[in-house]
């Protein structure tokens, strides 16, 4: 009798425990009890029991028995999320069919077609593509298939990446990397479409302190110093708000929210700041409770502007005009008596819980009109972006996809005054293929407020747009720069490959004319060889160009002629030890940084190599920071720092030429590093500058740029450092220099 038979013969409503699974399982549904208004203990404790049967015997990279994850991922579902008992279940067997021998017939017979069908659109797909780089796009796609039938299928998914990232510690270095990039890029920001927020920052975080542990504890480190001194600012802010909402009978919370650390690492970065000058790490929000409404968020925040000055471009009216995931909230910024600017974000109790769990509050409020209206939104953005998808651009696909998930958004009006939401940067092409495809393949110009306008105006949100067509299909390959939406960018991209291949076909047919006048017999696979020595990526860009006039028929046809005349294909096929053409696509430019490895070495993948390597241009490493390898296709290793612009997108596409390296233990080398100095504007001050560096640290400058404005200057440095040491020493001494404000590394 194999697996399968004794599992799927168990009559799990007699089945017995052991002991301290029973305990779990007591705890478990004790806890399933406190958190919903229905639970079906039976069904839930069968879950249980199958999902330790199933799973018994495996362990997870950190030793601990595997059974413990779907049982988190469902504490999860439960306590965070607040689903149903069917989503529990779901949520306990998620692993079963895809790494057990339980059938999903089985699951069906047993716990009804529901929780079936959630645990089909879990299982990974195995990939119905050869290319590795398409394999996560198509099982991302399948999953967003998946969500337009049963929305829970998100959340428990969500559910079971949050709790890997949370106990991601143990795997691999390569491994850690690999997870972390893909939740970053991918869940994070569907959370966030969502309306997730607690898992979107969640995620992030944790994606962060695994790609970046050193930035990551370093800002940590900087809110907890700041901790009590903000708590003491947010009293002294919010006391005579307070006294007035408690004289004015509001029920009520008031919390000092702290910006979490990722998006603290991005503002730093987007704005080149170090964290002392990143003033709005924090939000007070007031959270009105039952039976308060939007109305009275409106009487708080005029209590707020009674005290304060507000700053009028930082208004947000979200409770008018909710956000896409049905996000609500007033937010102001303030000028306090003291001068510092703070945030005020103010809401409902039910809004609150919105704006936190997205998704899986509008499931918890599905009676009524919440369900109808925010729910059927989800429903309706994925199915749009959905649209025709092609199997074979599955990652042109998700970058599309991605690049609507974080965008801010527009409200813009139809002539009938009907509100539709676009991506922040939309233009009136957008807008056309946003009211329908056929709109946007006809549009021709567009009225925006009443006057006529570009197609390739960006809109504001409250404009109000009409969009002017014609008979015929008027699109044009040049609109792909200028629209936002996946919608308008599939349907351009289609045009375009479809042109692309008339044009080929026209070549095609040329060179067959060109080729049949000079009785010149010859294969595809030889005149795509043909092709490759000229440098052509492929047969079919070859045609391409001859039907553009781009390259000469005539000049490829003698080309081919002559090599053909040569007998260059049966050289080739008689010969083992031609070297291969160079990959143009991945070509490494290598710097003075490139040698081969001496006694100094580069660690890779715990052993000392003598493998060639260079130190990535774009992000500068120097010892002490972060670092990952690629492998080029030669053989030789790109050094990156973890948390470069590029890493990410080489971990996605690339995974398998991921390197784990370490900085040996060695010196002499000098590494490039940056410095950003702030400060006033003096006599000698530069003069000053240049002596700390190169006197107090024997430290040599590649460069410096120094510009100054109203008594004040900002410079950057351009230094040659042995380690991340040498580079703070340098920045203490610069912190010390008289009328420097600030001195940090410059990204």
């Amino acid at each position: 009798m194999n697996k399968q038979d004794t599992l799927e013969q168990i009559d799990l409503d007699s089945y017995e425990l052991p002991e301290q699974q029973q305990t779990e399982l007591d705890q478990f549904l004790k806890i399933c009890r406190e958190y919903m208004d229905h639970c079906d203990d039976e069904m839930v404790a069968r879950a249980f029991k199958l999902c330790y049967a199933s799973h018994q015997g495996e362990t997870r990279a950190s030793g601990e028995p595997f059974y413990q994850h779907p049982i988190e991922v469902a504490k999860i579902i439960i306590r965070e999320l607040g689903m149903d008992d069917v989503s529990v279940a779901a949520a306990l067997l998620h692993d079963t069919v895809e790494d057990t021998e339980v059938t999903l017939d089985f699951i069906e017979r047993t716990f009804g077609s529901t929780v079936a069908n959630l645990i089909d659109g879990l299982t990974k797909i195995s990939g119905v593509f050869k290319n590795k780089g398409t394999k996560q796009a198509e099982t991302f796609m399948k999953l967003l298939l998946t969500m337009a039938e049963d929305l829970r299928v998100v959340l428990i998914k969500f559910s079971d990446r949050l709790h890997n990232m949370r106990t991601i510690q143990p795997l691999p270095r390569k491994k850690q990397l690999a997870i972390a990039s893909e939740t970053l890029e991918l869940y994070a920001p569907l959370a966030h479409r969502f309306g997730l927020f607690q898992m979107k920052s969640e995620l992030e975080d944790l994606s962060f302190k695994a790609m970046d542990p050193t930035g990551f504890k370093f800002i940590a480190r900087k809110l907890r110093d700041k901790k009590e001194s903000r708590e003491v600012f947010i009293e002294e802010v919010m006391e005579p708000i307070k006294k007035q909402l408690v004289d004015s009978g509001f029920k009520f919370e008031i919390k000092g929210r702290p910006k979490h650390i990722y998006s603290i690492y991005k503002k730093m970065m987007r704005q080149q700041k170090p964290f002392e000058e990143i003033y709005d790490l924090f939000a007070i929000r007031i959270i009105l409770d039952e039976p308060h409404t939007k109305e009275d968020c409106w009487r708080v925040y005029s209590f707020i502007t009674d005290w304060y000055t507000p700053i009028p471009e930082r208004f947000r009216d979200f409770i008018s005009v909710p956000k896409a995931n049905g996000y609500q909230s007033l937010h102001t910024t303030v000028i306090t008596h003291t001068g510092k600017k703070v945030e005020v974000q103010i809401r409902t109790r039910k809004m609150d819980e919105v704006a936190e769990k997205g998704l899986a509050a509008h499931w918890k409020y599905k009676e009524g009109a919440a369900r109808g209206q925010n729910i059927e939104k989800f429903v309706h953005w994925i199915r749009e972006v959905l649209e025709n998808p092609r199997p074979d651009a599955a990652t042109e696909f998700v970058e599309d996809f991605q690049l609507n998930l974080y965008t801010d958004e527009i409200y813009v009006f139809t002539p009938k005054g009907e509100l539709r939401t676009l991506p922040k940067g939309s233009t009136p092409l957008d807008f056309a293929f946003e009211i329908h495809s056929e709109v946007g393949e006809r549009a021709l110009a567009a009225k925006v407020n009443g006057q006529m306008a570009p197609l390739r105006q960006e809109l504001k949100s409250g404009d109000q747009v009409e969009v002017i067509t014609g008979k015929k299909v008027n699109l044009s390959a040049d609109w792909l720069h200028d629209v936002k939406t996946h919608k308008a960018r599939a349907r351009i991209r289609q045009f375009i490959r479809q042109q692309e291949r008339e044009i080929a076909d026209k070549g095609r047919e040329l060179w067959e004319k060109k080729a049949s006048r000079g009785n010149l017999e010859i294969s595809d696979q030889e005149l795509a060889k043909v092709a490759a020595r000229l440098k052509f990526p492929s047969l079919q860009k070859a045609f391409y160009d001859l039907g553009s006039g781009a390259y000469d028929a005539t000049k490829f046809y003698k080309y081919v002629k002559k090599y053909k005349d040569k007998g260059r294909f049966a050289e080739e096929e008689s010969s083992k030890t031609e070297t291969p053409e160079a990959d143009s696509s991945y070509e490494i430019v290598y710097d003075e940084a490139t040698r081969a490895a001496t006694d100094k070495g580069l660690i890779m993948n715990g052993e000392i190599t003598d493998v060639k390597y260079s130190y990535a241009k774009c992000c500068n490493p120097i010892p002490g920071d972060d670092v990952i390898g690629f492998i080029s296709r030669d053989g030789d290793v790109k050094i990156h720092r973890v948390t470069c612009k590029n890493t990410r997108h080489l971990i996605q596409t690339d995974r398998d030429r991921i390197v784990d390296v370490k900085w040996a233990p060695f010196t002499g080398d000098q590494f490039t590093g940056a410095v950003k100095v702030v400060g006033e504007d003096r006599v000698g001050m530069i003069n000053d500058i240049a002596n700390v560096i190169s006197k107090s640290m024997n430290t040599n400058m590649k460069s410096i740029n120094i510009s100054s404005d109203s008594g004040m200057f900002e410079g950057t440095l351009i230094l040659m450092v042995k380690d991340i040491k040498h580079l703070e020493k340098v920045i203490k001494s610069l912190q010390k220099v008289d009328g420097v404000k600030l001195a940090y590394r410059y990204e």
